[in-house]
C-alpha cells in the first residue's frame, strides 16, 4: 500500500509540475503563458494571464507539496480543485466531457487522482508520516474524513470558478450575438 502511494503522488506531481512549466515557459511542448493566458480567455477564464498564472502556482505548489507527502491533504485539495475547474470548463466550452472531443475528461481524471490520495493519504513514506502529522488516517473512518474535506474544499473552490467561468462564457455569447449598432444603419 505505501508503495502504491508513493508512485501515485510521484506520478501526479511530476505530470502536475510539468503541466505548470508548459503552461508558464512553454516546456513539454507546451503553449507558454502568453498562449496559455489566449488559451484561458477561451475557456471563459478571464483576465486569462492571470488566471493562467493562478493554475500555475496551484499546479506547482500542489505538487510540491504532495511529492514531499507535506500537508497532503491540502496539495490533494489544491490540484483537485486546479484539475476540476480545468476539466469543466473544458467541458462547458466544448460541450462534451470526451478528451477526444476537446472536452475535460482528461484533467478530470487528475482530480479523481488528487481526491484518492486525500481519502489514502500519502503513506509512511511521507514527511506527514514522519512528522507524525495529525491528518494521517490511521483508521477508515478518518481516511473518509479526510478525503471528504478534500472533495469539498475542492469542489467548493472549483464549484466557485466554474460559476465565474459560466457567467463570462454567457456574456461573451450574448456580446456576439447582438449585432453592433452601426451595423444596423
Amino acid at each position: 500500500m505505501d508503495l502504491g502511494l508513493l508512485l501515485l503522488r510521484i506520478v501526479l506531481a511530476a505530470i502536475l509540475y510539468m503541466h505548470a512549466t508548459q503552461k508558464l515557459f512553454g516546456w513539454f511542448s507546451g503553449p507558454g503563458l502568453e498562449r496559455a493566458g489566449r488559451l484561458f480567455d477561451s475557456l471563459g477564464q478571464r483576465p486569462g494571464r492571470r488566471m493562467a498564472m493562478l493554475a500555475v502556482t496551484c499546479e506547482a505548489g500542489g505538487s510540491v507539496l504532495v511529492l514531499a507527502g507535506f500537508i497532503t491533504p491540502l496539495g490533494a485539495a489544491v490540484l483537485a480543485g486546479t484539475m476540476l475547474v480545468a476539466g469543466g470548463a473544458l467541458t462547458m466550452t466544448k460541450g462534451t466531457v470526451w478528451n477526444a472531443a476537446g472536452g475535460g475528461e482528461y484533467p478530470l481524471v487528475l482530480a479523481a487522482f488528487a481526491i484518492v490520495l486525500g481519502f489514502a493519504g500519502p503513506g509512511r513514506w511521507s514527511a506527514d508520516w514522519a512528522i507524525g502529522a495529525p491528518w494521517i488516517p490511521h483508521s477508515n473512518a478518518a481516511a473518509a474524513l479526510y478525503g471528504a474535506i478534500v472533495l469539498v474544499v475542492a469542489a467548493l473552490a472549483a464549484g466557485v470558478a466554474l460559476l465565474r467561468t459560466r457567467a463570462q462564457l454567457a456574456a461573451g455569447a450574448a456580446a456576439q450575438a447582438v449585432p453592433p449598432a452601426s451595423a444596423a444603419t
